[in-house]
Formats: C-alpha cells, structure tokens, sequence
C-alpha cells in the first residue's frame, strides 16, 4: 500500500473529524475536492487511485489540476481557492507524517492563491423587496411559508444554510424576541426581529405545528429545506415580481443577495460596521467594509458635505509673446541670483544659463 492511501483516510477521521471537529459542509467540501483530484491524477497517471502515491502528486500534476477546474469545468477563480486550500490542508498534515517527501510537498504548498476581480456586492432597495415580498401567493400554505421566509432572511440577513438550520426552539417571540442559530465557524448567533417579524412567526408557528427539535420550515412531506430548493423558489418569486419592479430583472439576485440587503439597510440605518460584523457574524470587521464601497448614498453624503472648490469657469488665453519673453528673463534673473546665494562656493562665478555650466573662478590671493 502507498504512503497516499492511509494518510487520506487519517487526515478526515483524525484531523478533521476528532481533533478540528470540522463542520458536515467543510467535510463535504474536502471530500469531493480529494475526490476529483484523485479522479484527475489517475487519469494522467494512467494509475489506479488507491496505488497514487504522494510523489504522483507533485507540483505540476496540482497546478494542471487547477488548471482542468477552470477551464473545463468552468470552475471560478474564488473556488479554484477553495479547491487549493483543500489540497494544501491535507499536505501541510502529510508533511508531518512522511518527512522523507518534503521537497514535493513543499512545492505543492508553495502554489499560489489566484488573484480575482472584487466586483460590488448586488442588493435590494426597499421598492423591490417589497415587491419581492408581495410575489408569493399568501392564500396557499407553500406561500405563506414562503413570505416569512423571504422576510426572515431580509430583516436577519441570514446565510441560506443558517435558514434551512433553524429550528422552531430558535424562534423567541417572548420580550426580546430574537433568532438564535449556529453560524459559520461554530459561532452561536442571536439576532434581534422586529414586531412585525413577530406576528409573521407566530402566524407561522401555529400553523407549522411541529415539535420544538424539528425545522422551521419545511417541504410539504415534512423534510428540511434544501438550498437548491430555496434558489428555485426565489428565482421564482424574481420572475413574477419583475414585472411589477423592472429593475428586479436587472439584478442577479440569489439568498446571499438578501443576506447584502439586510447589511445595506442597517448601514443606511446610521449603524456602524462594528455593529453590522456581529450583526451578520463576520469574523472580521473589514469584511464589512465591502458595503461602504456598494453605497453610492453615502459617497454623495460626504461629497455633500465637503465645501465645492471655488473655481471661476472659463477659457485659457496665453499672454502676449512679447510679455512672456520679458518675464521669462525676470524670472531666469531671480533664478540666478538664488542660485549664487545658495553656492557653496566661495568667488567669482560665471552663469551660462543656455547650457547650464557655472565656471568657478579662484578668488584672488
């Protein structure tokens, strides 16, 4: 057997499982990250993938990988980065493991990050999500799952797998009613709603009848949400609220989409970045600034509020030839006779301001 096999298995069921602890979603994306590199050394290897050993993967074979992600399966530069921290993670692991492979591994791990285009984040303004919010049928029992759905998501900003966690026991409408959930990274979150949130909950709870343990929302056989689920239905309500709000069809609107929209009205609100990081459970402050840069609100504030230049609009005429001339030698004399003040030198000195050279004369004895 090679050094690859029983490292791969090592590295899921003691690193990531028993010593990190790491989340299903961070499991899933390593497996199926391992699986298609296997998949593709294999194929260039001509090998089986239980027999690849560390050395099959080498640099080249991983920056070909990457390469294959891209443009085959038109993979973005975003989750290039994601596949490459993957294969990285269980290098760094076999690094300590197998010693005696330093120099390939070293070079896998020297593979840089791609670089990518920030674009700013798309959100909603207040006409369309109400127009948003209008566009599920509230006589049926899937649309009014579907509205506070959607209004949940809006008000909370919520990442779509953090919705589809919820449970009912989550849900306290008591004084200081809030949504508590488990967040990205392991992070307990409560986030505060608003009364009318309130009444849609309560509406919803009643008519949801579940057990405290069981989903918030559910499909109508009683199982769990999935995001794919949730896309289609959003993309859905996009489609009929367009009409009623055309720059809807403009946008390119997903959950995350919603999750920017609740960030945007807190910082319209006046809240600082500080606030909104905990609000949405950034790990870092400064992944909250992308909204300063997608507000063009606030850069008109400021440049309204900044004194306007005084400037006297009109047309450059140049002076007079003969004037220029002359003040042209006004200023090459003051020019001169700085210069001669500043000379380190001591004596008499001749100026040939055409080509430049001062010649230095000894002063006499």
């Amino acid at each position: 057997m090679t050094a690859l096999a029983p490292t791969l298995q090592a590295f899921f069921t003691e690193r990531l499982i028993r010593q990190r602890q790491a989340s299903l979603h961070t499991l899933a994306a390593y497996r199926d990250t391992l699986r298609l590199l296997l998949i593709f050394a294999s194929a260039r290897k001509d090998v089986e993938p239980s027999k690849l050993d560390i050395h099959d993967l080498d640099a080249p074979l991983i920056g070909a990988f990457l390469d294959h992600l891209e443009k085959q399966r038109e993979n973005s530069a975003r989750t290039r980065n994601a596949r490459l921290a993957a294969v990285r993670s269980l290098f760094r692991y076999a690094a300590l493991r197998h010693p005696e492979h330093a120099a390939v591994i070293e070079r896998v791990l020297a593979i840089p990050r791609k670089r990518f285009d920030r674009r700013l984040v798309t959100f909603l303004i207040e006409p369309e999500l109400d127009a948003l919010f209008r566009a599920p049928d509230r006589s049926t029992w899937t649309g009014r799952r579907d509205h506070t759905l959607l209004t949940l998501a809006a008000q909370t900003g919520l990442r779509a797998s953090e919705l589809i966690g919820l449970r009912i026991s989550d849900v306290h409408l008591g004084t200081g009613a809030h949504i508590s959930c488990m967040g990205k990274g392991r992070k307990l979150r409560i986030t505060p709603i608003t009364a009318g949130m309130v009444a849609l909950l309560r509406v919803w709870l009643a008519e949801r009848a579940g057990l405290p343990a069981e989903p918030l929302f559910v499909t109508r056989s009683g199982t769990s949400l999935s995001r794919d689920a949730l896309e289609h239905r959003l993309a859905k309500y996009v489609q009929i609220a367009t009409p009623a709000c055309p720059s809807l069809g403009q946008k390119s609107i997903s959950m995350h989409v919603l999750r920017h929209s609740a960030a945007m009205r807190l910082l319209r609100a006046g809240i600082e970045t500080s606030v909104i990081a905990l609000w949405l459970g950034h790990e870092q402050v400064e992944t909250t600034h992308i909204y300063l840069h997608a507000d063009m609100g606030i850069k008109e504030r400021a440049l309204a509020a900044t004194a306007p230049a005084v400037a006297t609009p009109g047309r450059f005429r140049p002076n007079d030839k003969l004037l220029a001339f002359l003040e042209a030698l006004r200023l090459c004399r003051l020019q001169r006779s700085d210069r001669r003040r500043q000379s380190p030198f001591r004596g008499n000195g001749r100026h040939n301001p055409e080509v430049g050279i001062v010649q230095i004369m000894p002063t006499s004895a």
